[in-house]
């Protein structure tokens, strides 16, 4: 159920910035909250509370966040506020920005390499993604993991490429463990 209430939602607020013509400066917003509100439990508890009644939440939401966004993004707090749903916020907000994301073809991508990779190394590596995806830009992730001993392992979404030496010489042991031996007799 929180699912589609955050596709109903979601929606609804990419609806209204497409309407609006204000889709890049709701997106950049609403990127700038989702870790405030992430990184403020008791802010989240506060709006949770139920002995609060909704005008209360409503004022705090004002109070915390007028004049500091657009005033389509505060109306959109309020009506979240007034139907109850701001446990759902956060979802709510990572839907509305994969939304954009997808609208903007912006793919976000997942790099984990053996050692820190170079900066031109980091450029071909975009680049080549860019050339061989439908994506008009990339988010790039870059994270170094020891353990694939070289090569890097590359994540778009659920297709993953993986050229790491540890994933090879799994391969050649699981291929020389089936092997079987005979004996010459």
């Amino acid at each position: 159920m929180a699912k589609l209430v955050s596709k109903v939602y979601g929606d609804a607020l990419f609806e209204a910035a497409m309407d609006r013509n204000k889709v890049d400066a709701l997106y950049e917003e609403v990127c700038a909250l989702v870790p405030i509100f992430h990184d403020n439990p008791e802010l989240m508890a506060l709006l949770g509370n139920p002995q609060i009644v909704k005008e209360e939440k409503a004022a705090i939401m004002n109070q915390v966040f007028s004049g500091r966004i657009q005033e389509e993004l505060m109306g959109f707090l309020n009506i979240i506020v007034g139907k109850d749903r701001q446990s759902d916020l956060i979802p709510v907000f990572e839907y509305f920005i994969q939304r954009v994301k997808e609208y903007k073809r912006i793919g976000t991508v997942f790099v984990s390499s053996a050692m820190e990779l170079r900066a031109e190394q980091r450029a071909r590596l975009e680049e080549k993604l860019l050339a061989t995806t439908s994506y008009a830009s990339l988010e790039m992730n870059y994270q170094v993991d020891p353990s694939l001993i070289g090569g890097i392992v590359v994540r778009i979404g659920d297709h993953v490429v993986d050229g790491s030496i540890r994933t090879r010489l799994y391969g050649l042991k699981k291929e020389l463990s089936s092997l079987q031996i005979q004996s010459q007799g």
